[in-house]
């Protein structure tokens, strides 16, 4: 398996390593019982009893986030519930020292950018569901019969394919993001996944918003910085790592420094100097934009890949050849130093917009009236 991170700069390094096949099994059965899911198929009411929603600007450690409801305060009350604004101004759009693909179009010049307001959080599975209870909305995995899911593989599993942590499951989707017999019982605070562009769409003009623009979820990402750090792996000043990403080798050996083996509820690592929470880490964050320019080939993983060979081999699958690449940010919780490499805010990603898969979730904004 090659993990490429050439194009790299100094500063952001990369790595190969050789996992022994006994490190690799117990790395799978750790990974197995980690990332267990209940088996329930049951309905969207809320299973949050017994915990009470914190205010959004208290989130930030592991004891808050568990405790999180997924629901913001004032939730269906203020158009505004669990957002923050972010002032109008100007910032480096990109990067000199991540992927070329990165780099900024125009070196020297800032980008300006208008006030607006942002979700603190990535949409969890309460809000969406709130959503699909109000409104009937039935999701494109749903439609398509399935959806992309990561899985940890056994090493005969990766010699056998490329992007063997990727499969096609039948029946998988958003309450389902195991395959038909998991769901989501007691994890209405974790950030929903197994969206894609239109489902995130729907959601957001359900609530009279609209996705990020590339710039406008940068921006707020960057909070106003646009020092080194940015560019390198989160921690915090004690030395933990301060965002959900991959620890260890990938995809085999996931250390867990950061507390969590796949998804983390959101809010558990500190918010940005501007209050957003998980905007590194986790789960990748559609935007609305169409992605273009450069691309720099990192042998990300491409899921799409996985879903034409399910379909290959007659399963349903998503409407790949009408599709357009749509950008992702913020990397996610497979995103590691020896691989991917994308936990950075001017890090960049095309996918497939009507590809669901278990890493990629969003939030929302609001723009204010133009004067």
């Amino acid at each position: 398996m090659t993990r490429s991170t050439r194009g790299l700069a100094a500063g952001v390094p990369a790595r190969r390593r050789t996992i022994a096949a006994a490190a690799l099994a117990a790395a799978v059965a750790a990974a197995a019982g980690a990332a267990a899911l209940a088996t329930a198929d049951g309905g969207l009411a809320s299973r949050s009893a017994g915990r009470a929603p914190p205010p959004a600007d208290v989130l930030g450690d592991e004891g808050r986030c568990a405790r999180y409801a997924g629901l913001p305060p004032r939730w269906g009350q203020d158009p505004r519930a669990g957002m923050v604004r972010v002032a109008a101004g100007e910032f480096v759009f990109g990067s000199t020292r991540g992927y070329a693909d990165e780099r900024p179009a125009s070196p020297g010049v800032r980008t300006r950018v208008a006030a607006f307001w942002i979700d603190r959080t990535e949409v969890t599975i309460a809000q969406f569901a709130a959503f699909v209870r109000a409104t009937g909305y039935v999701t494109e995995a749903e439609r398509q019969g399935g959806a992309v899911v990561f899985r940890t593989p056994t090493s005969e599993q990766l010699a056998a394919r490329p992007l063997a942590w990727w499969t096609w499951v039948p029946g998988a989707d958003w309450r389902h993001p195991g395959g038909p017999r998991s769901g989501i019982e007691g994890l209405d605070h974790l950030p929903v996944t197994f969206v894609t562009l239109a489902d995130a769409l729907a959601y957001a003009r359900w609530l009279g918003r609209d996705l990020p623009t590339e710039a406008e979820w940068e921006y707020a990402a960057k909070a106003g910085r646009d020092d080194e750090a940015l560019d390198a792996a989160p921690r915090d000043a004690g030395g933990r790592p301060a965002a959900n990403y991959w620890q260890g080798s990938f995809p085999a050996v996931d250390l867990e420094e950061d507390g969590h083996a796949g998804l983390a509820p959101v809010g558990c690592y500190a918010a940005n100097a501007w209050g957003l929470h998980d905007s590194i880490g986790n789960v990748w964050e559609w935007t609305r934009d169409p992605y273009t320019g450069a691309r720099q080939p990192h042998d990300n993983g491409d899921t799409a890949e996985v879903a034409a060979q399910a379909a290959a081999r007659g399963r349903p699958q998503p409407g790949l050849a009408a599709n357009r690449p749509t950008v992702i940010k913020g990397g996610s919780f497979l995103c590691a130093p020896d691989y991917c490499v994308r936990y950075r805010a001017a890090a960049r990603e095309a996918q497939e917009a009507d590809l669901a898969t278990a890493h990629i979730g969003f939030r929302t904004v609001r723009r204010e009236p133009s004067s």
